[in-house]
């Protein structure tokens, strides 16, 4: 947990930065208008669908209409934020982090070389098999939320590998080989899952929730960066260590 901690320490020091927070605000405010406006014209549609579908028309079955109702209207509305955060990080993952990503690397970690391949068509791919797995695992979830706690703690852990999927391959294309990039997903697999989980967190919290997907880009950079100096720093002593080892037989 300690380099998850130093990750986000990191990206909320960063936050302090001229010019940053407005890209922080424009993914935010561009998807939350757009799926409010796709509300207007299609929530009674969601609404209908989700209360014929389980767990809501189980509860209709069982004589729990005013309850199914409820909970389809507060399913439909989650539906859309939901949406408006996944669309808001898609966002972020395309046109955010490569500029935090440049604007991070030159300040913070000037020494790592761009040795890596920062294509827009494998970002967009990658985000988008991250949404699709997310909202059918999402979707699949559904009957299971009539067990007391799962309605909460599937959402988060589905969240979480979002958040991991989605920027811990971005974060690292521009500066990682293909190799030293597959090394660091594998190392830090457990960790990286985790600052997913903390972002996914505060995805939850009002007002802010829209804004995670921007700090979970800065967070994964910070993280994905120190990761790979330490990686490259490992393999300098590796090889100086080598060297020596030969000078002496």
């Amino acid at each position: 947990m300690a380099k998850v901690l130093q990750a986000l320490l990191r990206s909320i020091a960063s936050l302090a930065r001229p010019g940053l927070w407005r890209y922080l605000l424009a993914p935010a405010g561009a998807a939350l208008l757009l799926w409010l406006g796709l509300a207007a014209f299609g929530l009674g549609e969601l609404v209908a669908w989700l209360r014929d579908s389980p767990p809501m028309r189980l509860l209709s079955d069982w004589g729990l209409h005013g309850l199914a109702t409820f909970m389809a209207y507060l399913g439909a509305w989650m539906l859309v934020f939901l949406m408006a955060y996944l669309t808001t990080a898609a966002l972020a993952a395309l046109f955010v982090l490569p500029w935090l990503l440049a604007q991070v690397a030159a300040r913070d970690y000037p020494e790592l070389a761009a040795l890596g391949r920062d294509s827009f068509a494998a970002a967009a791919w990658n985000s988008g098999v991250a949404t699709l797995v997310f909202v059918l695992g999402w979707l699949a979830s559904l009957p299971f939320w009539l067990v007391p706690g799962l309605g909460l703690i599937l959402p988060l852990l589905l969240l979480a590998w979002f958040n991991r999927k989605t920027f811990a391959f971005d974060s690292l294309a521009a500066h990682a080989t293909e190799a030293e990039s597959a090394e660091i997903r594998r190392v830090h697999a457990v960790p990286l899952f985790m600052l997913g989980l903390v972002l996914a967190l505060l995805a939850h919290v009002p007002l802010l929730g829209l804004l995670v997907p921007a700090l979970s880009a800065l967070a994964y950079i910070h993280y994905g960066l120190e990761a790979l100096r330490q990686l490259r720093g490992g393999a300098l002593v590796s090889v100086t260590q080598d060297e020596i080892r030969e000078r002496h037989t």
